[in-house]
């Protein structure tokens, strides 16, 4: 018989607020662990001046207000560059968000804690956790923890080394990450990433998916039969790879495509794009239902430059019975392997991107077929697999299926 427990999780946001996928990550999960009898706190931030508690699906929400000079998440104008200097620095080890994080522990008294995004929090939370004697889990969902910038990402190049100011901004971070049980996260690339810049060490961490929704039948594309129809979907920006694409269709000699695309960006970056990329061959959606994307395209193209550490764009993209064009970029390729019908090349590199696109389009019967994934695929991304998976973790003897070197 299953003992349900006490979960408290933390994460800077959770939803509505939402800036990214892990506000969604997380709440799929919050909500499944209540689903499963168990009771869960989930502990964010807000821009209010005080506490709010709230019910969401089961899901007990705090929203605690945030403890710095300003609050990073309304899309206004950027601050001054002293001001965020100031902002990180508070960050590093914030002794007012951690007095008044403290007293939810021992208000709730939860069995483990399980932290995941600490931007706003810091990594203090992790002392009032550990010297109440609650395990800690932490999952990995971007690199705040080693980067400035949560991307190990600059000026269009990845971090093979740490910039001075990260390694100034994070060393407590690093240090303090020894007080954490267990580490988990979608992509065992973010796992080694962290490994390689001194994080977590000695400790076991686990490789676990995301909860998606993966309900989508695998059906033919309606898309025209002389014509190969390549999506993009996701944030327009320089980040997600969208001008090597937009580039590769340039460099392309087949003429029987299309390329549509889907999602919003920073409308003056947009519109640029529309205008140094006038082909009536590229289609700009704007904001598209998963829906409605998938049945007008044949092949996904993935093509993030900075190392995402799981889009989700590419797990739609395979329970839509999509074929898929993949950059060697984050943990893209750790479930690229899992598609039936894959091709990659590495992120910065568009001829590379060109040359595999005519391909696809030479051989577009087997490029628009329906893939439908194998059962594993599926179960992978499950609800009862992940709450499973993260319940090991929390309370097992041994979740672990890697450890970091002591």
């Amino acid at each position: 018989m299953t003992t349900h427990r006490t979960i408290l999780i933390v994460n800077t946001l959770y939803p509505p607020s939402q800036v990214g996928g892990a506000e969604k990550s997380v709440s799929l999960l919050a909500e499944a662990l209540a689903r499963a009898g168990n009771k869960v706190i989930c502990v964010c931030l807000t821009n209010a001046l005080s506490r709010i508690d709230e019910e969401r699906n089961g899901v007990t929400v705090v929203r605690l207000p945030l403890d710095n000079i300003y609050w990073p998440y309304d899309g206004g104008a950027k601050p001054s560059g002293p001001k965020r200097i100031l902002w990180h620095l508070i960050d590093m080890w914030n002794v007012k968000a951690a007095k008044r994080f403290g007293p939810l522990l021992d208000e709730f008294r939860p069995d483990v804690v399980h932290t995941n995004n600490l931007t706003g929090f810091s990594v203090a939370v992790w002392h009032e956790v550990r010297r109440r004697g609650i395990p800690i889990v932490h999952t990995l969902r971007d690199y705040s923890l080693a980067c400035g910038r949560s991307a190990l990402f600059r000026d269009n190049h990845l971090c093979e080394t740490r910039c001075l100011d990260c390694k100034a901004l994070t060393a407590v971070r690093q240090w303090k990450s020894t007080e954490v049980d267990k580490v988990a996260s979608n992509s065992a690339y973010v796992i080694a990433e962290h490994d390689r810049h001194g994080f977590f060490k000695g400790k076991p961490s686990a490789v676990i998916y995301n909860i998606a929704d993966l309900s989508a039948k695998p059906t033919r594309a309606n898309t025209p039969d002389d014509t190969l129809v390549f999506g993009f979907i996701g944030r327009v920006e320089e980040e997600k790879g969208i001008e090597v694409v937009l580039e590769a269709t340039r460099a392309m000699e087949t003429s029987n495509w299309r390329l549509a695309i889907a999602g919003r960006g920073i409308p003056e970056y947009v519109e640029g794009l529309k205008a140094r990329y006038n082909d009536p061959r590229i289609e700009w959606l704007g904001f598209a239902s998963p829906d409605t994307f998938y049945a007008s395209i044949d092949t996904s193209l993935i093509a993030s430059i900075w190392p995402e550490p799981l889009p989700r764009t590419l797990i739609e993209s395979f329970a839509y019975g999509r074929s898929a064009i993949c950059a060697r970029s984050g943990g893209i390729p750790e479930i690229a392997a899992q598609g039936k019908c894959v091709a990659e090349y590495d992120a910065f590199d568009v001829a590379a991107l060109a040359r595999l696109m005519d391909a696809a389009v030479r051989d577009a019967d087997r490029w628009k077929d329906a893939h439908t994934p194998d059962p594993d695929f599926f179960s992978a991304f499950s609800e009862p697999e992940i709450v499973g998976r993260y319940t090991d973790l929390y309370f097992g003897p041994s979740a672990s299926s890697a450890q970091f070197p002591a």
